[in-house]
């Protein structure tokens, strides 16, 4: 009788082999689909495209780091306001022509939020904020005065 019993638990073995493996497919499916659905990783339009103008990128990057313009940035989260300084070369206050601004996730695949900078002085903006998320966000600011352009990406934390 024992030789029955031990006859019948045996053929379940390959069964169970075969349920394991099932499971370990299902689970790399789960994982390839959530892998394929979510970030790319790219974080231009055309990433080719700059990665064979690189050299004109590392130029018009040197040309901008000549100016020695710098754009500091700072985050009020208690009044959900976001407050850009602009200074020269010399660290006085910079009047630019042309601002523009705008808050890119860079975990997710969104649309990027334009973000409006209100002079508050000369060379100080500030925005009034509402934002979807809390998080990590790329600041992409963009400083024409003339033919100069300054262009600056900053990772903040905002809450």
């Amino acid at each position: 009788m024992s030789v029955a019993i031990e006859r019948n638990s045996s053929r379940y073995i390959p069964w169970i082999f075969v349920g394991g493996m099932a499971i370990v497919i299902a689970v790399n499916a789960v994982m390839i689909w959530l892998a394929v659905g979510s970030f790319s990783g790219l974080y231009t339009s055309k990433p080719r495209e700059r990665g064979l103008a690189y050299n004109t990128v590392i130029a018009e990057q040197a040309q901008r780091d000549a100016l020695g313009w710098r754009i500091d940035t700072a985050w009020r989260p208690d009044a959900n306001r976001l407050e850009v300084v602009l200074l020269d070369a010399d660290g006085k206050a910079l009047a630019p022509s042309r601002l523009t601004a705008e808050l890119v996730r860079p975990v997710e695949k969104r649309a990027p939020l334009a973000v409006t900078l209100v002079p508050t002085d000369i060379g100080r903006f500030a925005a009034e904020l509402v934002l979807p998320e809390r998080g990590n966000w790329d600041l992409d600011i963009v400083v024409e005065r003339g033919n100069d352009r300054f262009a600056v990406t900053r990772r903040m934390f905002l809450k």
